[in-house]
């Protein structure tokens, strides 16, 4: 109901405002910019906007029980009670307090109904509303095998997959998303060594200053966030095999290399581009192999830590997770014929990995007998992870706190092209307001 409530309200103050055309989220296919020259109406006077009707049915007789509700209604137009008069003194920030609440994608439709609804994004007023609001599901930006320059984004609350619109970059430019924070994406050119920090809802694009250490092996990268939003600020903390690391400071828009790391972490370190990191408050945490094992790095004291933890027996493919403040580790449990994705959490007492949750029997069934891999796509609280061998390629999302499982569809491109096959991404919390 309340819904409906703020769409007719919506619905309602639309003539007191000049359309514009505006790139918004199109719940069907993508971000497309729509053409929109067959909608705009010139702005009239309140209360002037008329319905042309061609078509006039004859009069139907109406059931004793709708008559007598239009009797105790007063009034069969209920566009009277809600008069353009009593909504054009409708608070402002209670406005934009509502707005914030709306479903993203709902938010994108309206985005296009004004310019002052349009410039909602840029007003601090309206950063501030959206910062109250709680976080709602992660969504998923992810790259396929088949066009490493595409992106595809699975909102998990729809079940959709959207593909969003890539600005034209240099040619034989590569981008990977290795990370995330409050909204944003951090993109790394793994030809030229270049990070990008983009807004996947509005497709703001920055790229970062070129970094004063030049590390051609693989590395891993983190992002933590200053206050409850991006606009107050970010890190990004990367890391080489061999112990280098720099962090950016987005306040600063500069890289610092603060130093080597403690002799008391073991070199190398074994990294790939799929290493994916998670943070609790300040903190940064990677897996490590050989000796097996997490690292951590304290993005305000600077101090680095490292535990060695012996993995699962019989498992595979690890990746760390977290769900409030608590590690996760997901991995491949695979026993003669048999393959299964398990879940084990990290006990704080004594360090060690506890199976708390594995996939259902009948979905394992499937991998019975094959060589599977698995990718983690997303790894904040609902994770999405990529189950493929040569027969077959599955995409399922975990609940962690509700220890769910759900399988994805398929993704296809729009228009009902061929269906992609996934190859890497990472999870971001959707944010209209998060700015580069």
């Amino acid at each position: 109901m309340f819904m409906a409530m703020v769409e007719l309200s919506i619905l309602i103050v639309l003539p007191s405002y000049q359309w514009e055309c505006s790139c918004f989220l199109n719940l069907d296919d993508n971000l497309v910019e729509e053409n929109c020259n067959s909608v705009i109406m010139p702005a009239e006077k309140p209360g002037s906007l008329k319905m042309v009707d061609h078509y006039k049915p004859p009069p139907t007789k109406r059931s004793r029980k709708e008559r007598n509700r239009g009797k105790h209604s007063g009034s069969s137009n209920s566009s009277e009670n809600m008069s353009q008069e009593l909504w054009k003194e409708f608070p402002e920030d209670l406005l934009e307090a509502v707005i914030a609440r709306l479903p993203i994608a709902t938010f994108f439709r309206f985005r296009s109904v004004c310019r002052k609804w349009n410039g909602m994004l840029t007003s601090r007023s309206f950063t501030e509303h959206c910062a109250q609001v709680s976080l709602s599901q992660p969504w998923f930006y992810t790259i396929t095998h088949e066009n490493v320059n595409t992106g595809a984004i699975y909102d998990p609350s729809a079940k959709k997959w959207r593909h969003p619109t890539i600005p034209p970059l240099p040619p034989k430019v590569i981008l990977l998303p290795v990370a995330s924070v409050g909204g944003l994406v951090c993109f790394l050119d793994i030809g030229h060594r270049l990070f990008y920090i983009c807004n996947p809802l509005t497709q703001v694009w920055k790229e970062l200053p070129p970094r004063s250490v030049k590390v051609w092996s693989r590395v891993a990268v983190g992002m933590i966030q200053y206050g409850n939003s991006t606009t107050h600020g970010y890190k990004i903390l990367w890391f080489g095999r061999d112990g280098e690391y720099e962090i950016y400071d987005s306040l600063k828009n500069t890289w610092a290399r603060p130093g080597n790391l403690p002799s008391g972490i073991k070199l190398p370190l074994s990294l790939n581009f799929r290493s994916n990191t998670v943070s609790v408050d300040a903190t940064i945490y990677f897996m490590r192999s050989e000796p097996d094992g997490i690292v951590s790095c304290d993005m305000v004291s600077g101090i680095w830590k490292q535990h060695l933890i012996p993995t699962p027996p019989n498992s595979t493919d690890h990746n760390l997770a977290e769900c409030g403040g608590r590690i996760f580790l997901v991995g491949l449990l695979t026993k003669n014929a048999a393959t299964c994705v398990c879940v084990w959490e990290l006990q704080k007492m004594t360090l060690l990995w506890k199976e708390v949750d594995r996939m259902p029997n009948v979905w394992c069934l499937e991998f019975y007998g094959k060589h599977v891999r698995m990718t983690c796509l997303g790894n904040k609280s609902l994770l999405m992870l990529s189950l493929r061998s040569r027969q077959m390629n599955r995409i399922v999302t975990y609940d962690v706190a509700k220890r769910e499982w759900l399988k994805v569809p398929g993704c296809v491109l729009p228009r009902g092209r061929k269906r992609q096959w996934i190859a890497c991404g990472t999870a971001f919390n959707p944010c209209l307001t998060a700015v580069p």
